[in-house]
């Protein structure tokens, strides 16, 4: 039986693991991408995400992997996977500009046979009523008939030590039941759990409602934060009391807002799916949206209410903040809150200075800060240190005794640390 061959448009941190695990399963896997340096680096053998390093990649290319930038391997390929970013656009909406120019390019390559799957994050029907048309005006070929179409939505959870590909449930839904069925035979190579969802738009749905589930119960524990704070509750035992029931709970934590692409984002495409389509609010993710948002400035209150304390104003004050990411042990920056944490600080005066393990240079309001070198030092000289981001490397007991004043919004660093 001849190898089978698949291409993954999109080599990110959704599309590059994806093809690290094709390629593993015995798979031929092109990573086509438009970006000519992404390509090149990854062909000298180099990664760019956190989850894959360069002997992986150097694995992979061991295995038959080619990152390239030229369409016309899809018209060799058995399989090709959209893993495109789908940020968001003017008012909220989706911005599917990548999904659909991919789109053409697959339809401009695609030959009769091939199945088509997309992963991209996105509002229940896009694949259908976007993705569809735009493959076969190109192709001149019919959805269903001369290709499989699908959707199977990632989930990737980026740093993971437990969760992976192959042992996370992979969804997935097609055009008709033979799609389906296509996705199936793909992603069981594997998968150890492929899940065959009724159809596209249940699949779609299912990942924004993980998403919403979370954006929702987060902005919960956050807003309980608040009001805790204020009747001399403390937050952090109370979810550790809850966390012992066996059943009926399940711990979210606090925390200075929300980040990556999942949680920020993902939950408004069904919000502004509801509205556009139906034309009323999902009260619960816009509620949620603005609790979540609500918390980088209510850091920068209690960084200024500390100060207070001490006979110190915010504005004219060193703040140093620990762990810029948008997640622990991770270099990924998308959507941190630890930039609108920094922009607050800096409207009302403070001296913003930073230190993370895994970056090297940081932007705020459009001006480059330079990585703090000396952690000690920077903690010792800082009138306030806050933790955005407890990275396993940094020694927090030791951080702690040696900050003038700490906050944790994490909930992890021992006392005298003060916590969210």
């Amino acid at each position: 039986m001849a190898k089978k061959t698949a291409t993954i448009v999109g080599q990110g941190y959704v599309g590059l693991p994806l093809a690290q695990a094709a390629a593993r399963a015995g798979w031929t896997v092109h990573g086509l991408d438009v970006t000519e340096s992404l390509v090149d680096m990854l062909n000298e053998g180099h990664s760019h995400v956190d989850d894959l390093s360069d002997a992986d990649i150097q694995e992979m290319q061991s295995l038959g992997y080619r990152a390239t930038t030229d369409p016309s391997v899809i018209a060799n390929s058995d399989v090709v996977v959209v893993c495109v970013p789908t940020p968001l656009g003017a008012g909220g909406s989706p911005d599917l500009g990548a999904v659909k120019g991919a789109s053409r390019t697959v339809g401009d390559n695609l030959v009769s046979g091939t199945t088509v799957i997309l992963e991209s994050t996105t509002y229940p029907g896009t694949t259908e009523d976007v993705v569809k048309p735009i493959l076969e005006m190109a192709s001149g070929l019919a959805a269903g008939a001369d290709f499989q179409l699908a959707y199977s939505p990632e989930r990737v959870d980026p740093g993971s030590k437990k969760f992976g590909i192959k042992n996370t449930p992979k969804l997935m839904g097609g055009i008709d039941d033979a799609s389906t069925q296509a996705a199936v035979a793909f992603y069981g190579t594997f998968v150890d759990q492929p899940v065959p969802m009724d159809g596209m738009r249940e699949a779609e749905t299912a990942k924004l409602l993980e998403n919403t589930f979370r954006h929702v119960n987060i902005a919960l524990v956050n807003e309980m934060s608040k009001f805790c704070k204020e009747l001399n509750i403390d937050i952090w035992e109370v979810i550790r009391g809850a966390s012992t029931k066996p059943f009926g709970f399940m711990k979210f934590m606090p925390g200075p807002g929300v980040g990556g692409h999942c949680i920020p984002i993902d939950p408004n495409y069904l919000s502004y799916e509801v509205r556009n389509q139906l034309g009323y609010p999902f009260r619960f993710v816009e509620l949620a949206q603005e609790i979540n948002n609500s918390m980088p400035r209510y850091v920068v209150d209690r960084v200024g209410a500390l100060l207070n304390e001490h006979r110190k104003p915010l504005n004219g004050s060193s703040v140093l903040l620990l762990g810029i990411t948008y997640k622990a042990d991770i270099a990924d920056q998308r959507e941190s809150p630890a930039i609108p944490v920094a922009e607050v600080l800096r409207e009302r005066g403070a001296d913003v200075r930073f230190h993370d393990p895994l970056v090297d240079s940081w932007k705020v309001d459009g001006t480059e800060i330079a990585r703090e070198q000396d952690l000690d030092q920077a903690v010792r000289d800082a009138d306030v240190v806050v933790i955005l981001q407890a990275h396993d490397s940094y020694d927090l007991e030791r951080l702690a005794a040696a900050s003038k004043i700490m906050l944790d919004t994490r909930g992890t660093a021992p006392k005298p640390a003060v916590l969210l």
